[in-house]
């Protein structure tokens, strides 16, 4: 409200409650101009009346919500759904244009405006992590398409080569993005020392050597996985990647809550080539799947992602990261990650006490600082569909046990045409041998950002129960 509405306000309401409302709406505009101004995140999260406030602000900025406004373009932003409407708050443009997606939008100020600003919040909350870097973008594409969009980006830059070196992780997303980018897989297999299973650096100079660095245009590395696999050897593999002039990208899906990562890979990027990183913003900021951020130190190179994405962008998943970080704040995202540590110390801590009580073990693997291999040794396992092991991941799932993850030792399962022994387990070998000829079964969780110690409690209780 400007200062004319405001004196006219006071001819109709007694002055002094005028004025004190002003200082609200003073105050709410303070904030406005602070993030406009510093860029960066508040230092305390703001309430939902402050966020729609500013969200209203924004979306009068853009064309379709101008009063009187006449559009006869094929695209105008018209909503039939009000639901729609209001679930992005009258903002229905996207954002960047067909030439660059991370350019403004001239139909849109509004939603261009908090696309710029999402990505000064998100650099903050990179810096919140223990992250160095200094560029980035924020798609709406989830982690494997955008690992996609990377791989079409370096091969517009080295067209001639096809091989991606990529160091064994059984995700199928990892495989399938380099397919999607019609590139050829060189799977690396891990080292499969008991029970960490890692990276295999020997293996993959040999690949480089085989093929000549001329015909490879990276190499895939993983860092957040599940346990008995740890994060790859960033630094070892920068420093390769440098020394054969090859791009390296990293699949960090949800490494930016563990500091553990996040010191590996600033090693990286100071060793070596590390170009393209990218993660999850569901797994690490707790919006709804659909978006990613690509980031390095590379601004050239950050820069020809968003010139090689085709067309406007939906702006649903930027505006989710976008009011999620101004609800967390600085100290809550703070608050979040320090919880998140405490936890998987007070979980690890407790599996331990259970598995000994069950005769299993937790296996340690330190280096993993999010994901956690429970042993099922004493379970049957016999390659059939069911069996002990199975049985309880199925009963834990009854129990509305989410997430918790069974790997058995089954057959050789092929995936993206390829053939990998021991599926599941990120290696040919189990973790545990018994009698030279099972293999044991084991059991994963992780705690990751947003989960509670009473969900921990619970979960201990269950397994013991289903066990």
């Amino acid at each position: 409200m400007n200062h004319k509405n405001i004196d006219l306000s006071t001819q109709i309401v007694d002055r002094s409650f005028i004025l004190l409302a002003q200082n609200s709406i003073n105050a709410r505009e303070n904030i406005l101009t602070n993030l406009l101004s510093q860029r960066q995140l508040p230092e305390e999260g703001l309430d939902d009346l402050t966020i729609e406030y500013l969200m209203n602000q924004f979306a009068i900025m853009d064309t379709n919500n101008f009063i009187n406004k006449i559009g006869v373009g094929e695209r105008e932003s018209r909503i039939y759904s009000q639901i729609i409407q209001k679930r992005y708050f009258y903002m229905g443009h996207g954002i960047g244009r067909s030439g660059d997606v991370d350019s403004t939008q001239p139909k849109a100020a509004g939603s261009s405006l908090i696309a710029k600003l999402t990505k000064y919040l998100v650099k903050d909350a990179l810096r919140v992590c223990n992250y160095q870097i200094n560029s980035l973008i924020v798609l709406p594409l989830a982690t494997g398409m955008a690992l996609t969009q990377c791989l079409l980006t370096l091969k517009s830059i080295k067209p001639q080569a096809k091989y991606i070196l990529w160091t064994r992780i059984d995700q199928k997303t990892c495989l399938k993005c380099i397919q999607t980018a019609n590139l050829i897989p060189i799977v690396i297999p891990n080292i499969e020392g008991s029970p960490i299973v890692t990276t295999n650096i020997d293996v993959l100079l040999q690949k480089i050597e085989e093929l000549n660095p001329e015909n490879i245009l990276c190499v895939l590395s993983t860092t957040s996985c599940f346990a008995p696999r740890v994060p790859d050897n960033i630094p070892e593999l920068a420093k390769v990647c440098k020394q054969n002039n090859l791009f390296h990208v990293v699949n960090n899906a949800y490494g930016l809550q563990c500091n553990k990562i996040a010191n590996l890979i600033n090693t990286g990027l100071a060793a070596g080539n590390v170009d393209f990183i990218v993660s999850s913003t569901d797994k690490n900021f707790m919006v709804p799947v659909g978006g990613s951020i690509i980031y390095g130190n590379n601004e050239q190179l950050i820069k020809k992602i968003s010139e090689n994405y085709p067309g406007r962008a939906s702006s649903a998943p930027i505006v989710d990261i976008f009011i999620t970080l101004l609800s967390m704040g600085r100290s809550g995202l703070q608050e979040l990650l320090k919880q998140r540590v405490e936890n998987f110390a007070y979980f690890k801590q407790e599996l331990q006490k259970l598995t000994q009580q069950l005769n299993e073990e937790v296996v340690e693997t330190k280096l993993n600082g999010i994901s956690m291999a429970i042993t099922l040794k004493n379970k049957q396992f016999i390659q059939v569909e069911k069996n002990e092991a199975t049985q309880l991941g199925a009963k834990l799932y009854v129990k509305k046990i989410m997430g918790a993850r069974v790997v058995t030792n089954k057959k050789p399962k092929i995936v993206g045409g390829i053939e990998f022994q021991n599926y599941g387990s990120h290696c040919g070998i189990s973790i545990y041998q018994i009698q030279d000829q099972y293999f044991a079964p084991y059991l994963t969780v992780a705690c990751a950002i947003g989960m509670t110690r009473k969900e921990i409690d619970k979960f201990l209780i269950k397994f013991k129960e289903s066990y």
